[in-house]
């Protein structure tokens, strides 16, 4: 691994749970170059929804290669953009009886986000955002002032400035009445915003869940003051919990929504910015970038939205999986009654978290159980502030045989850290 090392800036940080060269993939496996499996609960951060090199995308994709289909295209008109957006329109939009316009922002959801804050100041005029506590909504320096975590906060470098911190669901007195009684007291202190972004699971964060009450009173409050609700559905989006929008089972409809990730397919760049037409206030160049247009992304997204969401099959299978895999995490936790473990998410997010002991300086006990998985042939990553939470992001089309061996592998390691 040598080049990798005197190459590599020392950014890298899945390299370093996971030490070995990676080859190729198919489904719910990924295989290193030494020939050795490991069972994925990872999916690239939630890229991977519908697993690696799925078949009927891989064929639209080398069909198109294959034909010199247009790469490259800012934001050009293409065969594929349109086949797209016509996906996109009859598969999800028109079903859910949602008016979006879309922004291709370019090709991450930090591209995505920072798309809704820039339009939501524009629109509005005001230039606070609220968030919440351990949100995390990208990297650049416009995401991360919207987000919660200090470590990814204090490498920013500057003042990370125009947002406000309020408690998510379950953190404190996290209820959206705060927000309303804050925003109509001249008193408070607090600015009317432009806009609130919200994870309804917070994935980066612990996988901590904002129950559907929450969710709709915080619509509420957002409605009744002009201020526009943002939801970042980048990695919980495309069927992570069950319905294609993770915000669907609350009935509420977001002013805009920043997909990522999984949008793609394939695992190929790709992000869109949902917004309500009435928001469409940008005049042509506005905001832009060179990878707004890439053809074999939009080819493999159409392809997922005409393959798994035609109907509401995958749904229906995700929320039984999810089931099965909540009802597996709960009877490792029973096991270890008294040691503070809870089971935490929602469909196929899904988290086992840990207290970590004071002064621990191992990384806690989720880091240890993740390394131990890992030498047992399963990837799960750990998540939280603190990384107290191993996280399970299996592939949406995972098979029952596979969860049950993802889930006996990560029951020996938990043995393996903690003991009868």
């Amino acid at each position: 691994m040598s080049v990798f090392e005197e190459l590599e800036s020392e950014v890298r940080s899945y390299s370093r749970s996971w030490p070995v060269v990676f080859d190729r993939a198919r489904g719910s496996w990924l295989y290193d170059e030494d020939g050795n499996r490991y069972l994925d609960f990872f999916t690239g951060a939630g890229a991977l929804n519908y697993g690696h090199n799925p078949p009927v995308l891989k064929r639209a994709l080398m069909d198109y290669l294959s034909r010199d289909g247009v790469a490259h295209s800012l934001d050009m008109y293409t065969v594929a953009r349109r086949h797209f957006l016509k996906a996109l329109q009859e598969t999800v939009l028109v079903p859910r009886g949602l008016d979006y316009r879309v922004v291709f922002p370019g090709p991450g959801g930090a591209n995505a986000v920072e798309a809704a804050l820039k339009l939501a100041r524009r629109v509005t005029g005001r230039t606070s955002v609220v968030h919440f506590t351990n949100s995390f909504h990208g990297m650049t320096l416009g995401a991360l002032a919207v987000s919660g975590n200090a470590v990814k906060r204090r490498a920013a470098g500057v003042p990370l400035t125009h947002s406000v911190t309020l408690p998510y669901d379950g953190y404190a007195d996290g209820s959206p009445e705060l927000l309303d009684r804050m925003i109509g007291d001249p008193g408070s202190g607090l600015d009317k915003p432009a806009a609130v972004i919200v994870e309804t699971v917070q994935g980066e964060g612990g996988v901590r869940v904002a129950s559907i009450q929450w969710l709709r009173v915080l619509a509420d409050v957002c409605r009744r003051h002009g201020v526009l609700l943002v939801v970042d559905d980048v990695q919980m989006g495309c069927g992570r919990t069950g319905p294609f929008f993770s915000f669907e089972d609350a009935g509420i409809v977001p002013d805009m929504v920043c997909l990522s990730k999984s949008i793609g397919g394939y695992g190929l760049p790709l992000a869109l910015t949902l917004i309500r037409p009435e928001l469409d206030v940008w005049q042509p160049g506005e905001h832009n970038g060179t990878f707004r247009g890439v053809g074999p992304a939009f080819v493999t997204g159409a392809a997922a939205l005409r393959a798994y969401w035609s109907s509401n099959d995958l749904e229906k299978v995700v929320r039984r999986t999810g089931e099965r895999l909540a009802g597996r995490l709960g009877e490792i936790a029973d096991k270890y009654d008294g040691e503070g473990i809870t089971v935490t998410g929602r469909g196929l997010a899904a988290g086992l978290a840990f207290p970590n002991a004071a002064g621990d300086e191992s990384g806690g006990v989720a880091s240890r159980v993740s390394t131990t998985a890992f030498r047992r042939g399963l990837l799960v990553e750990t998540s939280g502030a603190d990384s107290s939470v191993v996280k399970l992001l299996p592939p949406l089309t995972v098979s029952e045989t596979e969860l049950e061996e993802g889930m006996d592998i990560l029951a020996s390691a938990v043995h393996a850290v903690l003991g009868t």
